[in-house]
């Protein structure tokens, strides 16, 4: 095919999108639209701002994301109104559902709604090569920066080291100046959360003489065991250049998340166009593989927006009855 071809193909595939959802009731619906996603460098931000820009293209909605703390804040900026659709992991949402939330503590986030899938969250570190680091034990001592306050990775990463009675110093950063402060030994290793393959340890792969770590089986064994929100995980070899082996790991299932309130006509147009081009989500990130609607199963206690439900009852993805919001 010309680039002429692939071009004209996707506008007619858009132009198709958009058609169809502008055939559907559009009462209520915003003229803008906000994604909250994560701090620039992490798969969160690339994920949540192609996503808006999809959601512009076809929808004809101006939408946007926004640079965020991650998950926990995310929850709260779309439970009080201020952001249309979140991107959480599915351990800061339940904290966040029961009240707990770090960020808004006695505040139960009963407006939040499930829209779809998106991918799991393993957890991973990198360090560089001469600072011997090859396990969550060895981070005893060190300098480690455990990704923003308020992310998925900076709230569970200072769990699972108090879990494992490793002493840290433990510092906040966002993935890129992390990897900045790693780069410039300012910190001995950086341990984050995202959809593999993280950006900013694929950067550090190419600039820099690093090693990519996990958890050691017995480390592994600890934390399944006292962290139930968390399932295992495989970081395949070769997801980074300097990975050459299967890492064994945890993770967590991430869902994007809008209020109660929304139109039902949009979350059911939105839920729709991602969960029917599944090509073009992986085009936005690599992670969206799994992006698909049968992991709709992975949410076991967050209601679905009526919206949402309707779509996934209507192409054969059964939802529970109490999970019907």
């Amino acid at each position: 095919m010309t680039i002429r071809t692939i071009f004209a193909a996707t506008a007619a595939s858009l132009a198709l999108v958009a058609g169809a959802a502008s055939a559907q009731d559009r009462t209520g619906w915003p003229s803008d639209l906000t994604v909250g996603t994560a701090s620039q460098g992490g798969v969160y931000f690339v994920y949540g701002n192609g996503l808006a820009a999809f959601i512009g293209e076809a929808l004809g909605i101006n939408a946007s994301g926004e640079v965020t703390g991650g998950p926990v804040q995310n929850v709260t900026l779309v439970q009080t109104g201020e952001h249309d659709i979140g991107l959480v992991t599915m351990g800061p949402m339940y904290e966040a559902w029961i009240g707990e939330s770090e960020l808004a503590p006695g505040l139960p986030h009963t407006d939040v709604r499930a829209l779809f899938p998106m991918y799991e969250t393993p957890f991973q570190g990198v360090a560089m090569r001469s600072a011997n680091i090859s396990s969550v034990a060895d981070l005893a001592g060190k300098r480690v920066s455990v990704g923003p306050a308020g992310g998925t990775p900076g709230t569970y990463w200072p769990r699972f080291l108090e879990s494992l009675d490793v002493n840290a110093n433990v510092s906040f950063a966002g993935a890129s100046d992390a990897a900045s402060q790693l780069k410039d030994g300012l910190i001995d290793a950086f341990v984050f959360a995202a959809g593999v393959p993280i950006g900013a340890f694929s950067q550090l792969a190419a600039e820099a003489d690093v090693r990519v770590f996990t958890f050691s089986p017995e480390e592994h064994t600890s934390i399944l065991e006292n962290f139930p929100e968390v399932s295992p995980f495989t970081i395949p070899a070769g997801s980074y250049t300097v990975q050459a082996e299967d890492q064994p790991s945890v993770a967590m299932w991430n869902f994007a998340v809008v209020r109660a309130d929304m139109p039902e006509s949009l979350a059911y147009e939105i839920t729709r166009l991602v969960m029917e081009n599944n090509d073009r989500m992986v085009q936005i990130h690599a992670a969206a593989r799994a992006t698909l609607p049968e992991n709709a199963v992975n949410n076991g206690f967050l209601p679905f927006h009526p919206g949402a439900v309707r779509w996934f009852l209507e192409n054969g993805i059964d939802i529970p009855e109490d999970l019907r919001g």
